[in-house]
């Protein structure tokens, strides 16, 4: 249940209110936004046995709406201004556009380091780069593990960038709060519903990629889980789902990112790197994004593709990630966002 206060309502009739309601209701939390002219209450909880025509007729409520979504923090209804989640000197959302760029695995010190520097040139914000990394064959380079996050931390070390870099398993999570700047949910553990709780009680931000196949209410509902454990900075990752066509490793929903915007207030970025699965394909569904509105990029880049240990074949050199940024930058602007 959404509560819209009026213009006129005081900072102490709304506390009054929220009082009221979690007092003879206690089943239900309320939160308190700050919108631009009046305070929207967000009522979490069963509200079924909350009468909405004795609210409508309070002196200094304007309207009443019932939220059908099962997904509460997240909705746009509660918080009808978009979200800015803030790593570091980036902010991604809410006007503010950020580049994420880095390789798919931490491979050495050189080539980290390498990469980093090239990126930061180029006007990334933030290095991304596996230190643990989930792959369909057992066989295949799993990461280097906690000494690849080291590495991480002497690149920062080395340019300032903050780091973003996938958690698999809860065991990890102190060891990312101590170490990691933002960290990623990738799409095969979007739905492990124990991480989410874990990471939800983290204070890092949280970058949450869709799953293989699935929906975006499905999507936003993983998001939930996090916020509602605590960890509200939270930023949505579309990285392609999988459809019948193979001539791509996966196919880029484009359409999620007007519609996520329409449903969430969250923050969401592309990774065009990852739904297209070949390198040459990464400028034009990057330009894409950035046109459908979307609030950031993620893209890899690697010093050495051909000699890569994970996903070279998608991996933009640091030469090409510059010319990429080149075409960005400007039709970040023409969107009417900032590149920070």
């Amino acid at each position: 249940m959404v509560i819209v206060m009026k213009p006129s309502a005081t900072t102490d009739t709304i506390q009054a209110l929220v009082h009221q309601l979690e007092q003879d209701h206690p089943e239900v939390r309320v939160s308190i936004t700050k919108g631009v002219g009046c305070s929207i209450l967000g009522l979490v909880g069963d509200t079924s046995r909350i009468d909405q025509d004795k609210l409508i007729i309070h002196k200094d409520v304007d309207r009443v709406m019932r939220v059908q979504e099962p997904y509460k923090k997240a909705n746009r209804k509660f918080h009808p201004h978009d979200s800015a989640v803030r790593v570091g000197d980036a902010v991604i959302g809410g006007g503010g556009f950020t580049v994420i760029a880095g390789p798919c695995s931490v491979e050495s010190r050189e080539q980290i380091i390498d990469v980093a520097q090239s990126v930061k040139a180029s006007g990334a914000s933030l290095l991304r780069g596996g230190a643990f990394k989930p792959r369909t064959s057992p066989y295949a380079f799993q990461g280097m593990g906690t000494p690849g996050l080291d590495l991480l931390l002497e690149a920062k070390a080395e340019t300032g960038l903050p780091i973003v870099t996938e958690l698999m398993s809860p065991k990890y999570c102190e060891l990312f709060e101590e170490k990691v700047d933002m960290v990623q949910i990738g799409a095969r553990n979007m739905q492990n519903f124990d991480l989410l709780k874990e990471v939800g009680q983290m204070s890092k931000p949280i970058l949450l990629k869709r799953g293989l196949a699935n929906t975006y209410e499905e999507w936003i509902m993983s998001a939930e889980y996090i916020m509602a454990a605590g960890n509200e900075n939270v930023i949505l990752c579309e990285r392609g789902v999988r459809t019948f066509e193979t001539y791509t490793r996966n196919t880029l929903d484009l359409s999620a990112i007007p519609a996520i915007r329409r449903m969430s207030h969250l923050p969401i970025v592309v990774d065009p790197s990852h739904a297209a699965g070949m390198y040459w394909m990464v400028e034009p569904l990057a330009m894409a994004a950035v046109a459908v509105g979307a609030d950031g990029l993620m893209v890899e880049v690697h010093n050495d593709p051909a000699c890569a240990l994970c996903d070279g074949q998608q991996s933009l050199t640091p030469e090409k990630f510059r010319r990429l940024m080149d075409k960005v930058t400007p039709l970040v602007e023409l969107m009417g966002k900032t590149l920070t």
